[in-house]
């Protein structure tokens, strides 16, 4: 939570400098940015993206976990995790970019219990974790808003939604252990926004870019005989990543 709730304050400070250095950019002149006009001639073109990305659950509990005697808290916690993408940039005039990025992302998920203690033995909470690695086939689909360029340099804003399915949910030994471990759909939606910089190279464009994606849909599948499904109403995804993008 504290990691999310940075990120977040991150995003908001970058995007106040993005405005700043938009307004203030396009006062330069053009002759400041030799690689980036070889750039603005293309219509499109491509690129791969390498990353990392932490990957979370936010959770609400259930009805049931008010009456629940064994379990005293449960919670998301994030774990690490890669990305590779492919993409696809589709120029809309000097500013805006539609930008698609199909590839794969490898996760780890973890849900945390902290089990209640028996009274009569005078025991202590004891916490255990139920772990999710996942691989995504994604495809996000993006729009960008991008400032004026300052010597060969911009910055953006993004925005966009993404599909994801986990190819690893139909993986044998998931399929033996499904009737013990909290079951989560493989399909899922979010809604992405982040911010970067774009640096033009002679022969390519660099961009570091943030990013937050947020789960719209409940991905948890309710088992009302396993204890540890039982406490849980609604599971959602939460992903913060660091990209960096290649592309010419």
């Amino acid at each position: 939570m504290y990691d999310l709730r940075r990120s977040k304050s991150l995003i908001v400070l970058v995007v106040l400098c993005f405005v700043s250095i938009a307004s203030l950019s396009a006062q330069f002149n053009a002759k400041d940015n030799y690689n980036y006009l070889d750039f603005q001639r293309k219509p499109y073109y491509f690129g791969m993206s390498f990353g990392y990305n932490s990957s979370g659950y936010q959770v609400n509990h259930s009805r049931q976990f008010v009456a629940n005697d064994s379990i005293n808290i449960v919670e998301g916690a994030n774990g690490p995790g890669i990305t590779l993408l492919m993409i696809a940039n589709l120029k809309i005039g000097d500013y805006f970019d539609f930008r698609i990025l199909p590839g794969f992302s490898f996760a780890e998920r973890r849900l945390e219990y902290t089990s209640t203690p028996i009274a009569q033995t005078g025991g202590t909470n004891e916490t255990y974790t139920r772990q999710v690695e996942s691989v995504f086939a994604e495809i996000p689909f993006q729009l960008r808003f991008k400032s004026a360029p300052y010597k060969d340099k911009r910055m953006y804003v993004m925005a966009g939604a993404k599909y994801s399915y986990d190819v690893e949910s139909g993986a044998r030994i998931r399929k033996d252990r499904a009737a013990q471990l909290v079951q989560i759909s493989p399909h899922d939606f979010q809604v992405e926004y982040g911010v970067g910089m774009q640096f033009f190279m002679p022969f390519f464009i660099f961009s570091p870019e943030i990013k937050i994606s947020q789960g719209l849909g409940n991905i948890h599948i309710f088992k009302d005989n396993l204890n540890d499904s039982s406490v849980l109403e609604t599971v959602k995804s939460r992903i913060f990543s660091i990209s960096f993008h290649f592309e010419g």
